[in-house]
């Protein structure tokens, strides 16, 4: 017995050494890692270790947005500054030169640490290796190829006919509110529409959430928080309390993947059955998928990836967006009645708004576009330094990922007037464009592929809201943002409703 207890004490000192060193390497490689980049400007670092996460980790704590986090940094340390999470070092790039060479190029790869993470949520795959999250360039423009039909310009006009109709539900439910003098939440009701034309135009199914319930909303908004905090808090899935949040993710990401499949997989029966299938986006992926030379299980596998990520950015999104852009010409009257009076004189009464409509929508064009750069709704993106480079006079090591913030970018006086104002003529046609400092869409071959589609979609929302309706900000409400993953307005933006009075 006591060979035993001392070759259990021996075994347990050993591993104590070994645990020991083992950390001390660890340490020693992370202060490694600081005389290789601590030469690049940065905020001091909270902890050795940790870096400047408990800044990150104290932000989200406080529902604070860690993006005006990101803006004070970029004001006080310049257009190039570090970051330290653990071993990991990150290069926030505010400067317009490096923005255009790294993001118009193919050979800087999407941030691995990040995107690796976008791969699943707990353990539950999410976005996989979808257009959004594969690194691999090939892997990558083999599904972009795929999807790119599906885009066309000749292709998304004819969805205008679908477009109409949603949104039409959407108007008849403010019709409601505005007969019983009602009060809604137009971030919900947005949220609502943007969901039903997604389902409907991409997939062919009729949700109607304007009439009926669905799981759908919670499930994303739940995987968005999710990915909010497994991106940002590394050890949140291992601590006790967060056990059931993580398990609410997981079945959320479980919910999605499976309808996802049964839908796809519903659609290629039809279609090998030579039966009637929508000519929506759905139909055209799989058919243009099925001119692959090779089509693996990784590739259905891929298909699925990309429904996900087409399911909830294309959704979440432009909801967003539309719901910001409610609240600023709420708070604006000067703004919306210039935008009114150009829907009345393109529209006029008519209920069938045209795809050569939207390209007659320029005031509201530049309203949409202003919205996007004081609130991008996906404010940001990265990539891969793999080789040494200089950015802005500062030599960076390879080795490192750049972060680019188009919420930092778009708030910064550098790059447009009087920031804070909500000022459409920034976008005015015969202004100056922005020189990479705009791009809530992302920029070059990685940009996002829905980006028509979605503005499409707010023209018709927004057209047809401001060609019906009156509506005023409910005193007492916050113009706050809320962090989710994507930005959202806090308060919902809860307006009062009127059918508008047309002077004869």
């Amino acid at each position: 017995m006591a060979v035993l207890l001392a070759l259990l004490s021996w075994i347990v000192q050993t591993l104590m050494i070994l645990i020991f060193i083992a950390f001390l390497g660890y340490c020693l490689y992370v202060k490694y890692i600081h005389m290789k980049y601590d030469h690049i400007p940065g905020p001091p670092r909270d902890n050795f270790l940790f870096g400047h996460s408990p800044t990150v980790l104290r932000v989200m704590k406080n529902d604070e947005i860690i993006h005006d986090k990101f803006l004070e940094w970029t004001k006080t340390h310049g257009p190039v500054y570090r970051l330290n999470f653990l071993h990991y070092v990150s290069i926030c790039v505010i400067d317009p030169e490096a923005t255009k060479e790294i993001l118009m190029s193919p050979k800087y790869p999407k941030d691995r640490m990040v995107y690796k993470r976008l791969f699943n949520l707990f353990g539950q795959r999410f976005f996989g290796n979808g257009l959004v999250t594969a690194q691999d360039h090939e892997l990558w423009y083999k599904q972009r190829r795929i999807m790119d039909p599906a885009f066309s310009s000749l292709y998304l006009r004819g969805l205008m006919g679908t477009f109409n109709e949603r949104v039409e539900k959407l108007m008849d439910k403010l019709t409601e509110a505005a007969d019983n003098k009602t009060e809604v939440n137009m971030l919900h009701l947005v949220n609502c529409v943007t969901l039903d034309v997604i389902a409907k135009v991409a997939f062919g199914v009729d949700l109607d959430l304007m009439k009926n319930s669905s799981p759908f909303p919670k499930a994303i908004e739940t995987c968005l928080k999710g990915m909010t905090y497994y991106v940002r808090d590394f050890f949140f899935e291992f601590k006790p309390k967060n056990k059931p949040f993580v398990n609410e993710v997981r079945e959320a990401c479980r919910l999605l993947r499976t309808t996802g499949s049964q839908w796809i997989h519903e659609r290629k029966t039809a279609m090998q059955n030579g039966d009637d299938v929508p000519k929506d986006i759905l139909t055209q992926i799989i058919k243009t998928a099925g001119k692959e030379e090779s089509m693996t299980k990784d590739d259905e596998e891929f298909m699925l990836d990309n429904f996900v990520t087409f399911f909830i950015a294309g959704q979440e999104t432009t909801a967003n967006q539309l719901a910001f852009c409610i609240m600023e010409l709420g708070r604006h009257p000067d703004i919306l009645e210039k935008a009114k009076k150009e829907v009345d004189d393109v529209i006029g009464m008519k209920q069938e708004i045209s795809y050569d409509n939207l390209g007659e929508l320029t005031y509201l064009s530049q309203v949409l576009k202003e919205t996007l750069r004081i609130y991008p709704t996906a404010p940001g993106t990265s990539r891969d330094i793999l080789e040494d480079m200089v950015i802005n006079g500062i030599h960076i090591p390879g080795g490192v990922n750049c972060i680019f913030n188009s919420y930092v970018t778009g708030r910064l006086d550098r790059f447009f007037k009087d920031p804070l104002t909500f000022d459409p003529d920034r976008f005015h046609p015969d202004a100056t464009k922005p020189y990479y400092c705009y791009y809530p869409f992302a920029l070059g071959p990685r940009s996002c592929l829905g980006q028509n589609f979605a503005q499409m979609e707010a023209k018709v929302v927004m057209a047809k809201l401001l060609q019906r309706f009156d509506f005023t900000l409910v005193p007492g409400q916050t113009f706050d943002i809320l962090d989710t993953g994507t930005l959202r307005p806090k308060s919902g933006v809860v307006c009062s409703i009127r059918h508008r009075n047309y002077k004869k």
